[in-house]
């Protein structure tokens, strides 16, 4: 089980990255669609990934170091025989810094909570809670197409309520969203609809519900 476990979320991880290619990826597309804790995996690897480039700044090294480069140039570079190490070691080294960059912002723990459907009932957005439970971490499994002057708006709905906004989803990248002590307790719903840009003016849902789900 641990090793399924962990094949998964290398496969999850692959998929992340778009280094997954042909009919391994259209199987692993079809398990998406079933498989609530895999595309969580892979919503999870997606939130890691981002966040990478917002700690990491680009350094200009200065010039003296690009003059000592050129100075210790050989005049005429001979041809070696590649080593066939050498990409071995490059990945090796990319992965330590993954793990070296994730382990030092390592991200709240979160698990699937529910996955939300469209009218066609495929399975388009996966919702999942932090272990402490104060974040919903919302991860679309594609793209949503959404016009310029439109937004995606979260929304609970307590049995017997009235909607509740947590605020505007990115379209094409998780989203994490601050629950403000909001409970979620059996038979609420948790919807996105489609608003004006900035999200409904009237503090209720305005325009159509996209997606929604029952917990």
């Amino acid at each position: 089980m641990n090793n399924n476990k962990q094949h998964d979320d290398a496969l999850a991880a692959e998929y992340a990255l778009g280094t997954l290619r042909g009919n391994a990826r259209l199987r692993f597309e079809r398990r998406l669609q079933q498989e609530p804790e895999l595309a969580a995996k892979v919503a999870n690897w997606q939130t890691m990934l981002t966040g990478l480039d917002t700690h990491l700044r680009p350094q200009t090294p200065p010039e003296r170091v690009w003059k000592k480069i050129t100075l210790s140039l050989p005049a005429k570079t001979p041809v070696k025989r590649a080593n066939p190490y050498v990409g071995w070691l490059v990945a090796a080294g990319l992965a330590a810094f993954t793990l070296v960059s994730y382990y030092n912002h390592r991200p709240d723990e979160f698990a699937p909570l529910i996955i939300l459907g469209d009218a066609q009932q495929h399975g388009q957005w996966v919702v999942s809670r932090s272990s402490d439970r104060r974040y919903l971490q919302l991860a679309p499994l594609s793209a949503v197409a959404v016009n310029a002057d439109n937004s995606l708006q979260l929304w609970v709905i307590p049995a017997g309520k009235q909607p509740v906004s947590l605020g505007l989803l990115a379209n094409n990248t998780a989203t994490r969203i601050e629950l403000n002590q909001q409970a979620l307790p059996a038979g609420t719903t948790i919807a996105i609809s489609l608003e004006p840009q900035g999200g409904s003016p009237t503090g209720q849902p305005t325009g159509p519900v996209l997606y929604s789900g029952l917990l």
